[in-house]
């Protein structure tokens, strides 16, 4: 009980009850019988904690010969999530890494000063079709882990930490959170985790990032007597506690972190700290200079005509 006297804020009362900072939309794109939504960046929010770039895959339905075939591309400074609902992707890098990605596990690739990779649908699974469904972001490092040695891991489902009661079920793709800790290794303090609810059921997001961002994937939720579909990147207010309850089944990714240590340019697939970094790793990819993929050297995504680089507070 209080012994404040002032009003109980009123549910759905913008003035007395803000839960929500920012409202994004995605931006949705046709890839040809495949669709991505961008969260991040925004023209309302360019960054939430190391998260610079959200995607949302599909869901989409591929029949018998066709998948996904993203060429060997490069990337600096930054590390790779892909985490899948449905479906499964082929991961092979300049490390030597070939590893397939399956629902509820965690492919973390971390570019340091420089990876290529690629991401198909293997052969096997062309052959008989697949629904492809998940979410890739991109977790801008740290200025001190901008230039260090790259590297992948690998987490099974069966790995990560499930919380499962009271009609939630919560997989914890990184970080900590009701007392479990995720054992993928990280550059900075962030959270990143999969939340499933059961019509009714609530689950509290505490305030211990500064930073904090609910992606709806599926279903409705109420925020504070407000209700948020699916499709939509809630960006919450810092040092507020809030609960989210379910209005219909639902799933939503809770992500977040510190702010980042100074503001980061982005171009195509390089994100760094001093944009003459940029302008070298440009340079670096059109003369050859990285590394190649092991078993998939023949093809690559050439530079990309000049466009503007991004610089993201």
């Amino acid at each position: 009980m209080s012994w404040l006297t002032a009003d109980d804020p009123r549910p759905g009362d913008k003035l007395s009850c803000e839960a929500i900072e920012t409202i994004i939309v995605p931006r949705a794109r046709d890839l040809g019988g495949f669709e991505v939504r961008r969260a991040l960046p925004s023209a309302k929010r360019q960054m939430i904690g190391p998260f610079i770039f959200f995607d949302q895959m599909g869901p989409a339905e591929f029949i018998t010969g066709q998948g996904i075939d993203v060429r060997p591309h490069p990337h600096i400074n930054l590390a790779t999530v892909t985490y899948l609902f449905e479906g499964e992707i082929m991961h092979r890098d300049s490390l030597g890494t070939e590893q397939p990605i399956k629902p509820g596990a965690v492919n973390w690739m971390s570019a340091g000063r420089g990876i290529v990779h690629s991401e198909r649908t293997a052969p096997e699974r062309k052959a008989r079709g697949q629904k492809l469904f998940g979410i890739q972001s991109w977790v801008a490092l740290p200025r001190a882990a901008e230039e260090s040695a790259p590297s992948f891991a690998h987490h099974d489902a069966s790995a990560l930490p499930v919380i499962s009661d009271h009609g939630r079920n919560v997989r914890l793709i990184v970080g900590s959170t009701f007392g479990k800790t995720s054992p993928v290794k990280t550059q900075s303090e962030m959270i990143y985790a999969e939340i499933a609810l059961q019509a009714d059921a609530s689950v509290p997001i505490d305030a211990a990032h500064e930073e904090r961002g609910l992606y709806l994937v599926s279903g409705n939720v109420e925020i504070a007597g407000d209700r948020f579909g699916p499709g939509q990147l809630l960006v919450l207010r810092p040092g507020d506690a809030i609960t989210v309850k379910a209005a219909t089944p639902a799933r939503f990714l809770l992500l977040g972190g510190a702010p980042m240590d100074g503001p980061r340019y982005i171009w195509w697939n390089f994100v760094s700290s001093r944009r003459e970094r940029i302008e070298q790793a440009k340079a670096e990819w059109k003369t050859g200079k990285f590394d190649t993929v092991p078993g998939d050297a023949e093809e690559f995504i050439p530079l990309p005509e000049e466009a503007k680089v991004a610089s993201y507070p």
